[in-house]
C-alpha cells in the first residue's frame, strides 16, 4: 500500500521547507519530497545579501539552518523524482521513480531550471568549459578568461562573483544596457575585471579535442562577427518551469508556469504552488518563504474542511 499524509510538498527549495514548516507545526503529517538535497538554487549561490536578518549568508548555510526549521515538528524528508501527480478527489496520488505516495493535498515547490541557448558546442562542451553555476564551477578557471552570457540579476550577480576567482569576465548581452538590479550593475561597471560586449548574441561555441577555447559572437546591430578566446562559458539567460510532471492537471499556462491565487491554490482543490515555478515577476528567497507560510496555512485551512465534512 502507498504510505499516505496529509500533505506530500514537492521540492525542497526555501518555499517547499517553510510550507513543511508551517504544514508540520499545525500538527499535519508532512512528505517533503525532492529529487536531490534540499536548498534548490540556494545551493548554486555563493552570497545571499537581500534576505531579512542577514547582511550576507552563505546559500548552503541557509538551506541547512531551513532544513533544520523545516523538519523540527516531524515533517519527513525522503528523495525521489516525481514522474506524476493523479487527483482523484480527496486524495492525490504521487508517484516517483521509486515509489508511490498519498496525501490529501499536495504542494508543489519545484522550482525552475536555467534555460539553454540552443547553440552548436553548448552540449558539446557542458563540462568542459560550459556552465550554468558559477558557485559550482568557477573554481575550475581560476586566473582565466571566462565569459558570462546574459544581463540579467544571475547574470551579473555570478559574473562578479566570478571575478574573485578570475582574471577576466567579459559580459556578452543581447541588448545595449543590462535588466540586472541597479545595485549589481553599480558593482559590475565599478569592477576592474568586468568588461561588456553589447548588442551581441552568442552564436556558437568552440573548443578542441578537450575544452571550450572560444564563442563566435555576432553583433545584431551591426551584423559583423566575430570569435572571442575564451577558457569558460557561463550561461544566464532565463529560466524554465520545471512542471513536467503536472501537465495533466491543467493548472500550468502555456509556457509552463503554474498559476495560483493569492492564497497560492491551483484551480484543483487540495493542489498548492509556491515558489519559482509559479507565474509571478519577483523569484528571490524572502518571497518563496512568504508564499510557503502561505500555502502551508492554505493547506491546514484546507484539509480541516474536508475532515469537517467527513465527519458530517
Amino acid at each position: 500500500m502507498a504510505k499516505s499524509y496529509d500533505v506530500i510538498i514537492i521540492g525542497a527549495g526555501p518555499a517547499g521547507m517553510t510550507a513543511a514548516l508551517y504544514a508540520s507545526r499545525a500538527n499535519l503529517s508532512v512528505l517533503l519530497l525532492d529529487r536531490g538535497i534540499y536548498g534548490g538554487q540556494m545551493n548554486n549561490t555563493a552570497a545571499i545579501e537581500n534576505y531579512p536578518g542577514f547582511k550576507s549568508v552563505l546559500g548552503p548555510d541557509l538551506a541547512k539552518d531551513m532544513y533544520d526549521s523545516a523538519t523540527q515538528f516531524g515533517a519527513e524528508y525522503a528523495y525521489g523524482s516525481v514522474e506524476s501527480v493523479t487527483d482523484n478527489g480527496d486524495v492525490k496520488v504521487v508517484k516517483t521513480d521509486s515509489e508511490t505516495f498519498e496525501a490529501k493535498a499536495i504542494i508543489i515547490g519545484t522550482g525552475s531550471e536555467y534555460r539553454k541557448l540552443g547553440v552548436p558546442g553548448e552540449d558539446t562542451y557542458g563540462g568542459r568549459g560550459v556552465s550554468y553555476c558559477a558557485v559550482c564551477d568557477g573554481a575550475f578557471f581560476k586566473n582565466k578568461h571566462v565569459v558570462v552570457i546574459g544581463g540579467g540579476d544571475s547574470a551579473i550577480e555570478e559574473g562578479t562573483y566570478l571575478t574573485q576567482l578570475v582574471d577576466k569576465v567579459t559580459v556578452i548581452h543581447r541588448r545595449d544596457q543590462l535588466r540586472a538590479q541597479q545595485i549589481l550593475q553599480d558593482r559590475a561597471f565599478a569592477n576592474p575585471k568586468m568588461e561588456f560586449v553589447w548588442n551581441s548574441n552568442v552564436t556558437e561555441i568552440v573548443g578542441d579535442d578537450k575544452k571550450v577555447t572560444g564563442v563566435k559572437v555576432n553583433n545584431n546591430k551591426t551584423g559583423e562577427d566575430s570569435e572571442i578566446a575564451v577558457d569558460g562559458v557561463f550561461i544566464y539567460v532565463g529560466i524554465n518551469p520545471i512542471t513536467e510532471p503536472f501537465g495533466n492537471l491543467g493548472i500550468t499556462d502555456e509556457n509552463g508556469w503554474i498559476l495560483t491565487d493569492d492564497h497560492m491554490a491551483t484551480k484543483v482543490p487540495g493542489i498548492f504552488a509556491v515558489g519559482d515555478v509559479r507565474k509571478k515577476d519577483l523569484r528571490q528567497v524572502a518571497t518563496a518563504v512568504g508564499e510557503g507560510g502561505t500555502a502551508g496555512q492554505g493547506v491546514y485551512n484546507y484539509i480541516t474542511a474536508l475532515n469537517d465534512k467527513v465527519k458530517n
